[in-house]
């Protein structure tokens, strides 16, 4: 198929493409990396893109520094960097402004030396476990931790996806890549300024969703655990455990079967229950009234303290039959599903979650409320928050595999001394480097990368499962694409068209134009992907002004990275919207004052920096 066969000029496919590329990408009914994918295969097939040079971007610097610096993310979390630090947090006082700084600043100084929502992830539980011990509301702490995030990637080249693809761009046009800290500047000042409006003005206008996050009000699990005991008239007597919540009609999560001297964990007990057996499992007034009622199970006595010595003992002798159910290794824990999880749009019989990971669903909250379908019909969505019962001493490895993010019950391990001091180290010394001229940002971030793997900061297993796969594919995807908007001229229909609108006003007002159609754009596809688009517009129109090329490159940048508007603009926001319980149209009510602000902070500083 040939250009001169359809008719149709490169730039008029370029954009028939690229519309396609953002409905699917706004639908969201495809996965965004198989969506970029069948983009660049639908413009090589058009001829827009050479197929000799399909895959190419697999081999860009950008997507290989990205990829480092998310393995370099994962190696300052098992170190114990990251919680370190969020140790000191959770010691912050009962003031929210004060939370809201510490927690945002902490975010936004992480997010500047690693991956923004790997600091997102770290942080997240630290601030829920932070608003139950204050009986504050979590919805006004995440979605400012997760904007929090978005501004601290501004900060440094390795902060954000946008900034390495702004560098490597430009280096192919100048021949000279930005640095490392090319970026603070205006990071820096827009960073501040963020931070400042969040703390003083914005979390108020974040909704207030009373305790709506907390497990306990959306799963209803009790505060205190209960035992029952099967009796020979018991309706339970001869039931599985899935036949007695067929029965029940709800799901109570029951902890543990015990028959005799032997106990099982509730997920792993897939006999039928008989007279004798006891269920340890968590309940409250409500639902050991539906136990009894319904299947009758009744809660056991203990037994009352006895007169004299003699009694006690043969009281002792008849309870033997009867030992306290021992719970460790037993664990009931709250996570979020992640954008890249294994788990979206399946099911739990799909999964196999019980016999392939060990772990139990006991419910799912979306949107701040608990689902009372079916647990086996429900087809997991991003941002579900899930309650699951599974091995203490596995249950982490689980989440891991799934793509799960654990929340307030998550505990802080504080890695090795020498392990901490290594990473930062070899971390420091990648800096160097780069700052130095002495290797390409690409080729030191991996040779760091591979040194944490080799002396063993972090396990080769986890170093792969940090790679984010369907980000590393849109990247090398959308790459050829960018490029192919520039060669067929695409570019340069836009740039000007804005050029026309900014012929009779000072060229800041097409810088502002030029932002807010970048930010825009960002809130509803992959801020990676507004850069590769937007990148090549900038660049024709700096070329149609006669001006310098890095402030509109800058513009680019910092307004890629302000998708606060929407919870799919960035996956820092779709993280928190289970969590915080928000709804779709609760993100612009900061989101839009904080994208005005940001911008007017922006420009002037990108100006001042960058002259044109």
């Amino acid at each position: 198929m040939t250009l001169e066969s359809i008719g149709l000029s490169p730039s008029t496919l370029v954009f028939i493409v690229l519309g396609l590329t953002l409905v699917a990408f706004i639908w969201g009914r495809f996965r965004y990396d198989l969506v970029a994918l069948a983009a660049l295969l639908g413009s090589v097939m058009l001829g827009l893109v050479p197929a000799d040079d399909a895959f190419a971007g697999f081999g860009h610097p950008a997507v290989i520094t990205v990829a480092a610096v998310l393995v370099l993310s994962r190696g300052f979390e098992r170190s114990g960097v990251v919680d370190v630090i969020a140790n000191q947090v959770l010691k912050v006082g009962e003031r929210l402004m004060l939370q809201l700084l510490v927690l945002v600043g902490t975010v936004v100084v992480l997010s500047g030396v690693m991956n923004n929502v790997g600091a997102l992830a770290l942080l997240l539980p630290v601030a829920i476990r932070l608003a139950r011990e204050h009986n504050t509301s979590p919805s006004l702490l995440l979605m400012p931790l997760a904007f929090g995030s978005l501004l601290g990637g501004l900060t440094t080249l390795i902060g954000t996806p946008p900034n390495i693809i702004i560098s490597a761009y430009r280096g192919n046009i100048t021949g000279e890549n930005f640095g490392m800290f090319s970026f603070s500047p205006v990071g820096v000042v827009v960073a501040l300024v963020g931070l400042a409006f969040i703390v003083l003005v914005g979390w108020r206008l974040t909704p207030k969703r009373s305790g709506q996050a907390a497990a306990d009000d959306m799963f209803d699990t009790a505060n205190y655990l209960v035992e029952l005991n099967v009796t020979e008239d018991s309706k339970a007597n001869g039931l599985t455990l899935q036949q007695l919540r067929d029965e029940l009609d709800e799901t109570i999560p029951v902890l543990a079967v015990v028959r005799e001297d032997n106990r099982r964990a509730g997920y792993q007990f897939h006999g039928v229950l008989r007279e004798g057996d006891i269920l340890l499992l968590e309940a409250g007034p409500d639902e050991l009234k539906l136990l009894e009622d319904k299947v009758g199970l009744s809660a056991i006595a203990e037994p009352e303290e006895p007169e004299d010595g003699q009694e006690q003992r043969e009281d002792a002798e008849k309870s033997d039959e009867r030992q306290p159910v021992d719970t460790e290794g037993l664990q009931l824990i709250e996570a979020v599903v992640r954008n890249d999880s294994m788990m979206i749009n399946r099911s739990v019989r799909q999964l196999r979650l019980n016999h392939q990971f060990g772990l139990h669903l006991v419910a799912v909250a979306r949107d701040g409320g608990r689902l009372k379908q079916r647990l086996r019909d429900i087809r997991f969505q991003t941002g579900d928050v899930l309650l699951l019962q599974g091995s203490e001493n596995e249950i982490a490895d689980s989440l891991s595999t799934l793509g799960c993010l654990p929340l307030a019950n998550r505990e802080l391990h504080l890695g090795q001394p020498r392990k901490l001091a290594i990473s930062v180290g070899i971390f420091a010394l990648a800096i160097v480097a780069m700052l130095f001229d002495l290797l390409p940002a690409a080729v030191a971030m991996s040779t760091a990368a591979l040194v944490s793997l080799l002396i063993g900061v972090l396990p080769l297993r986890d170093g792969y499962q940090a790679i984010d796969g369907p980000v590393i594919v849109l990247l090398a995807a959308m790459l050829p694409v960018g490029e192919a908007l520039e060669t067929s001229g695409g570019a340069d229909i836009i740039a000007d068209a804005l050029l026309r609108f900014g012929v009779e006003w000072p060229i800041v007002v097409s810088l502002v134009g030029l932002f807010l159609l970048s930010m825009l754009l960002s809130n509803v596809v992959n801020n990676a992907a507004a850069a590769l688009l937007m990148a090549p517009i900038a660049a024709s129109l700096a070329n149609g002004f006669d001006a310098s090329l890095d402030p509109f490159l800058m513009v680019v940048a910092v307004s890629a990275s302000c998708a606060f508007l929407t919870p799919i603009g960035h996956q820092s926001n779709t993280l928190v919207l289970g969590p915080g319980g928000y709804r779709f149209g609760d993100y612009w009510k900061l989101g839009l004052p904080l994208s005005l602000v940001v911008m007017a902070a922006a420009i002037p500083a990108i100006l001042w920096v960058w002259p044109l």
